[in-house]
């Protein structure tokens, strides 16, 4: 949110040392999203219909099929694409009407009954104009869109009544420079350079920088004289415009108002709770959401503090990281079994140690353990048989 004061002095020729009342317009709130989407919509509007050449309806070609092209049909070991007539140059035999081909028509074209225009709330207009007023007042929001204000005497920047009176040129230069705004004039001077592009061929060969924006009451004069200054541009106060307010969508252009213009801005643009009581029908501000944006001394303060319960702090824990091949715990806590078949392991090998080892057959002994299988001995019936006989 813009810091507004209560009043701001007057400077220039024939000025005494007085002030004037700040209009409430300089503590609207700051919305650059607004600003940005008022003047992409505005800047849309100047655009100029363009599009591709078709003069079909008095009798002539489009772009791209002017050309009585035929296709030679199949046979001849070329493509069915349309052909240039005609020989004896390059150009005979070439493939056209095609979006393929070297000079040949464009893919759905484009018209000039495209949507150019963009339609804008009005109310949303006024909070975009508002907004840059805000802006102007901020002195680094002007410096950060690179205006020379160092040696400004404060902003917003108000010169006298006598000023719109001003007719010769040299004297508009001669106020602007008492003001503090050689530097700025300057600027735009050696920002003079040559246009990139086919620009330069189109009646805007050369492009500079922004300078001051003078916003007049009554023109006495003085459009004729800052006119012709580089980089200065003139606005009434009736008829203030966003494309001059915020070039290229970025409020905080460097704008000095004339003492009229200053006191027609209070009944322009009205006041948070009062509406605008002259052009702007049923016009109220945008008011902030937050008078104070330092969010950090509000959440800091004693009325928010003594609310609030003590800060909690968590428990600070360590991880264990133990082996559970050695240790028994861990392991029982991974694998409930393994404790269990840990034990039967152990009591196995035990019963094994325990157990006498047996000798190993040797000599005679193992020889007829070998031969055991072949002495089969005679069958019972037939030793029965002799013994009857």
């Amino acid at each position: 949110m813009a810091t507004q004061r209560p009043t701001v002095s007057v400077h220039g020729a024939g000025a005494t040392k007085k002030v004037v009342k700040l209009p409430a317009v300089f503590g609207c709130a700051l919305r650059p999203d607004i600003v940005q989407q008022v003047h992409t919509n505005m800047n849309k509007n100047r655009r100029q219909a363009q599009g591709v050449k078709d003069h079909t309806a008095i009798g002539h070609a489009q772009a791209g099929y002017d050309t009585a092209a035929a296709s030679w049909g199949t046979g001849r070991a070329v493509a069915r694409i349309p052909r240039v007539p005609g020989g004896g140059t390059h150009r005979s035999g070439q493939g056209a009407f095609g979006n393929m081909c070297r000079g040949g028509g464009m893919f759905n074209p484009t018209k000039t009954w495209r949507k150019w225009h963009r339609k804008t709330n009005k109310t949303m207009k006024r909070h975009a104009v508002a907004t840059a007023i805000a802006a102007s007042a901020v002195p680094a929001l002007v410096m950060a869109r690179g205006h020379k204000v160092d040696d400004v005497v404060e902003l917003p920047l108000v010169i006298s009544a006598e000023s719109e009176k001003i007719q010769k040129t040299k004297d508009a230069i001669a106020l602007l420079k008492s003001l503090g705004c050689t530097e700025e004039l300057k600027k735009v001077v050696d920002s003079r350079a040559v246009r990139r592009g086919k620009g330069k061929m189109r009646n805007r060969r050369y492009v500079s920088r922004k300078g001051p924006l003078v916003v007049y009451g009554q023109d006495e004069g003085i459009a004729q004289a800052f006119r012709n200054i580089p980089g200065v541009d003139l606005c009434h106060v009736d008829r203030l415009n966003l494309l001059q307010l915020a070039p290229g969508g970025q409020f905080g252009r460097f704008t000095i108002y004339t003492e009229s213009a200053m006191k027609r801005l209070g009944p322009l643009f009205g006041s948070m709770k009062t509406n605008s009581s002259q052009v702007k029908k049923n016009y109220t501000l945008p008011r902030a959401m937050m008078n104070n944006c330092d969010i950090a001394r509000i959440i800091n303060s004693e009325e928010v503090q003594s609310v609030l319960n003590a800060q909690k702090e968590t428990p600070r824990t360590f991880r264990q990281r133990k082996n559970p091949l050695v240790n028994r715990s861990i392991l029982g806590r991974l694998c409930p079994f393994a404790l269990k078949a840990v034990k039967l392991h152990k009591r196995k090998m035990s019963q094994v140690k325990k157990a006498p080892a047996k000798k190993p057959k040797t000599g005679n002994a193992f020889y007829s353990t070998l031969e055991a299988p072949y002495n089969v001995k005679a069958a019972p019936a037939a030793d029965e048989e002799a013994a009857e006989e």
